[in-house]
């Protein structure tokens, strides 16, 4: 006998969905009540069903919401369902699957895949066959309400289909999807191309089994009138350009004939899809071979993508000019995120290469919008194929950018100047005879009296700050400068943000040619500190951080500290100790704090006082959440992690003054219970700040190392590549306060450091702080440490050869000087290593040339004439000259 409902349960089911359609937030929560109430009876569900496929007199709506409650409570509670309410809602569902309401058909589709989804695909076994089947129905609403459910099922579900679980439903599934490409039905046909494009990128076996004629159907669907149809086929060929390029190659041509048409389509849905495809071919090795006929037809068309459409200037509030007086809604903040403390070394070529961290959101500055959009895609396109191409692309744009720069209508000039910056990292070496005209141009853009220009020329300018740089000052950077200063100071939001981001970036470049002009450009940031609103301040904050990072000591001025601390100090009081602000305001404390020196020293108390505070209070709460965790919040790490980089930071900038501020605190004991957090960041700052207190106050260190020592060692694991670098830093700095006592510990670390640096692909920062610190550890215990000295010497020359001449530096090759003294034969095999990592000094210290000029002697002496001779021939020349002038050999 078929379940039938009670007409009075029926009735209850009823009110209730239409209860819970009420705004009242009073009846919202009755509805949640009793929804919970009605889950203790199975039957239930068999309500919900039958509204949802058989009570066609109800309005579509509630029946649609009786599915999507329904498929809630599958979510939740499928496991207990009673075999027979299961299997009366599988069946309702595939015999009303072509419903003729397009809602209620979706409706069934989402709670077939929900079904699906809950394992169940195994226990339904008739369920893709039926799909399958209805697929042929002469009724138009049967097969599209199949095919919706279908591909829901592949999107879900892409790698169980093609599993040996289900016998490979597949190997029947994608031929009959093929064959539907030809149904006079676009929706069908869309359907049907969205189905198999789920397999692509999984390489699924009957897709490729059947590759030549899905690419076959899809050339033939190339024109079709249907823009979700084009959609899919474009979606199509992006993604066979990543997995199958061999079978596109012989089509290339016309395949790129028809992007270039489909970047051009009326819908911009299907502009966008195809856009992709200029972005993923640049990524293939054939990429300069396939486009080179073509850029003369593509470069137009992607510079004409980089245009605003007008629903994104009305959404951008593009009319609207000053807006700096209107509060930020909280929702427009995006979370930042910290990057924690890496300790690195100088190289030759200037800083640490931790420079290379570029920000994600740089390609253009209109992150507001819907995330992806044509605009953004055409200007990466361009950027990635001015990577390729380099100048070969100048020719084809040179011309369009002269009609764009200068044009009278706004939107078309703004284009031209994201076009500018698209190309500058590609085409740079080309573009440079244009920038000394361009650039003052830019810099007239910069008081364009539409925002949305002037926000540009700060991105566009941002990306040629390197050149300017390179001139002479009064050139190009003086007035940049001033006018991006004026624009930190505009009246536009996005101008504000677009500027400050810029400044950033010239900070970066500019370093100590900044040191002139500090005193306007501190007025200026202090000035916007009273002006910003919320989202802005957190970039001024970092445009701060990076001035002091930039100028480094040469900011501790009394006159620059009293326009800028006072400030900082206002907002850090006026921040509680949970608000999430203070993270940037702590970041910028940071160095600000390092570069002030003793500078700092009296605003360092109550920083410091909070920085151990925030770290207290963030274990206090991790233990509460970890015995208790229903009763307490997990902590926000962060807190603790940026308080601990800020602690480093005053520990670097103060030296020695930071002594009494530790000797106050409970800093060490806290310091113990944060190298042994379970989250990576945090042990990482800790391993920072240890090493920075190590060569601060050593003393309040040292009674501390017999239990920390383990914990270091335990960190030596190169999975967590900074972790590991900072633990090997701080070991480092601890050998060279520790000495001859550091003897007890040789056996814990030093194993873990020779298999570091003995690994492949290991990251060049981590390898150069792991050779200085088994250099330090051969320096203070040589007897300990020489004996491994052939286990190691290639790796330890091949890293060092390349940082510059510093104290780090020093130490670690008089421990390898001492270690050869102690075991000479452990360097002979590779004496050219260690003859090249000796020539890369620029100029040792006197005693520390001696040694190297003993050991490099020695070995000649060893030899003999003849052998050196033979030796030093597999000397490249430069290596020969320079052991020759330097050394005598």
């Amino acid at each position: 006998m078929e379940w039938q409902p009670d007409e009075q349960g029926l009735q209850q089911v009823l009110q209730l969905l239409k209860d819970s359609q009420s705004p009242d937030t009073a009846t919202q929560r009755a509805v949640q009540e009793k929804l919970e109430q009605l889950n203790q009876f199975p039957d239930f569900n068999n309500y919900l069903i039958f509204v949802l496929t058989s009570l066609k007199s109800e309005d579509e709506p509630t029946r649609s919401l009786s599915g999507l409650i329904l498929k809630n409570n599958v979510k939740a509670h499928y496991q207990n369902f009673p075999p027979a309410v299961a299997d009366f809602i599988k069946r309702e569902c595939l015999n009303n699957i072509g419903d003729p309401s397009p809602l209620i058909r979706a409706t069934i589709g989402i709670l077939i895949t929900t079904i699906a989804s809950k394992g169940e695909l195994q226990t339904w076994p008739e369920l893709l066959p039926q799909l399958c089947n209805l697929l042929n129905s002469e009724d138009y609403n049967t097969c599209e309400g199949s095919f919706g459910a279908l591909q829901k099922i592949c999107e879900d579900s892409s790698e169980l289909l093609d599993s040996d679980a289900l016998n490979r439903p597949l190997n029947i599934m994608i031929p009959k999807f093929l064959q539907f490409f030809k149904h006079c039905s676009p929706k069908i046909r869309s359907h049907a191309i969205a189905c198999v494009n789920q397999f692509i990128i999984g390489r699924a076996q009957a897709l490729m089994d059947n590759i030549d004629t899905f690419i076959e159907s899809l050339f033939a669907l190339a024109t079709d009138e249907d823009c979700e149809v084009r959609k899919n086929v474009c979606r199509a060929l992006v993604m066979l350009l990543e997995v199958r390029i061999d079978r596109l190659i012989p089509h290339m041509h016309s395949i790129i004939q028809y992007m270039l048409q489909r970047t051009q389509d009326a819908d911009e849905n299907v502009a966008l899809e195809a856009c992709e495809f200029w972005l993923t071919l640049a990524e293939q090795p054939i990429c300069k071979e396939a486009l080179s006929g073509h850029l003369v037809q593509l470069i137009p068309i992607l510079v004409n993508g980089m245009k605003y459409s007008e629903i994104d200037i009305i959404l951008l509030k593009g009319d609207v000019e000053e807006d700096d007086t209107i509060p930020d809604s909280e929702q427009d903040i995006k979370p930042r995120f910290h990057k924690s403390r890496t300790v690195t070394l100088q190289h030759e070529g200037g800083e640490g290469e931790e420079g290379e961290d570029i920000d994600e959101d740089e390609d253009d500055d209109d992150d507001t919008l819907s995330d992806w959009n044509l605009r953004k895609c055409s200007a990466a396109a361009l950027d990635v194929l001015a990577n390729v191409f380099r100048d070969e692309l100048l020719p084809h744009l040179l011309p369009l950018l002269k009609g764009l720069l200068f044009h009278p209508d706004w939107v078309i000039k703004e284009s031209g100047i994201l076009v500018l910056g698209a190309i500058a990292e590609g085409c740079m070496q080309g573009m440079v005879p244009y920038l000394p005209e361009l650039i003052p141009h830019l810099i007239q853009c910069l008081c364009d009296k539409k925002a949305l220009v002037r926000s540009i020329a700060c991105w566009t300018l941002s990306r040629y700050a390197h050149w300017v740089v390179s001139q002479p000052p009064d050139a190009h950077l003086k007035p940049l400068m001033t006018e991006l200063l004026k624009r930190i100071l505009d009246g536009n939001k996005r101008v504000q943000e677009a500027a400050c981001s810029a400044f950033a970036t010239l900070e970066e470049e500019a370093c100590t040619e900044l040191v002139p002009y500090l005193s306007y450009i501190l007025d200026t940031l202090v000035f916007a500190f009273g002006k910003y609103q919320h989202k802005n301040l957190l970039i001024l904050y970092d445009a701060i951080g990076t001035l002091a990072d930039s100028v480094g000591h040469h900011l501790n001025q009394p006159e620059y500290i009293q326009k800028l601390m006072p400030p900082l100090i206002q907002k850090w009081n006026e921040l509680k100790d949970e608000d999430k602000d203070l993270f940037p305001l702590l970041e910028c404390l940071s160095s600000v704090a390092t570069a002030l020196q003793s500078g700092f020293l009296p605003y360092c108390e109550p920083v410091y006082q909070r920085c151990v505070t925030l770290v207290q209070k963030t274990l206090a709460q991790a233990m509460m959440y970890s015995q208790q965790p229903d009763q307490y919040e997990a902590p926000d790490k962060d807190f603790m992690i940026v308080a601990l980089d800020l602690l480093s930071g005053l520990a670097e900038g103060l030296g020695g003054h930071v002594d009494q501020l530790v000797a106050r605190s409970n800093i060490m004991t806290l310091l113990f219970q944060c190298m042994q957090d379970t989250m990576p960041e945090v042990r990482q700052s800790s391993f920072a700040l240890l090493g920075d207190l190590t060569k601060a106050c050593f003393p309040h260190v040292k009674p501390c190392i017999a239990e920390f020592m383990p914990i270091l060692g335990t960190n030596l694991n190169p999975e967590f590549i900074s972790v590991c670098n900072n633990a090997t830093w701080a070991i480092g700095e601890i050998c060279m306060q520790m000495g001859v006592e550091m003897q007890p510990y040789v056996a814990l670390v030093l194993p873990h450091l020779v298999e570091i640096i003995n690994r492949p692909n290991t990251p060049k920062t981590l390898l150069e702080n792991t050779a200085i610190t088994i250099g330090r550890l051969g320096y203070v215990c040589p007897q300990e440490v020489a004996p491994m000295l052939q286990q190691f010497i290639r790796p330890w020359c091949t890293s060092l050869r390349n940082i510059r001449d510093n104290e780090e530096k020093d130490s670690a090759f008089r421990g390898i000087c001492v270690m050869i003294g102690v075991n000479p034969g452990g360097v002979v095999q590779d004496f050219i290593f260690f003859c090249d990592a000796v020539a890369s000094w620029v100029n040792p210290k006197d005693d520390l040339r001696d040694m190297f000029y003993k050991i490099l002697h020695g070995f000649k002496d060893q030899v003999g004439e003849e052998n050196w001779q033979q030796f030093s021939e597999q000397f490249p020349p430069i290596l020969k000259e320079r052991l020759s002038a330097c050394y005598g050999v």
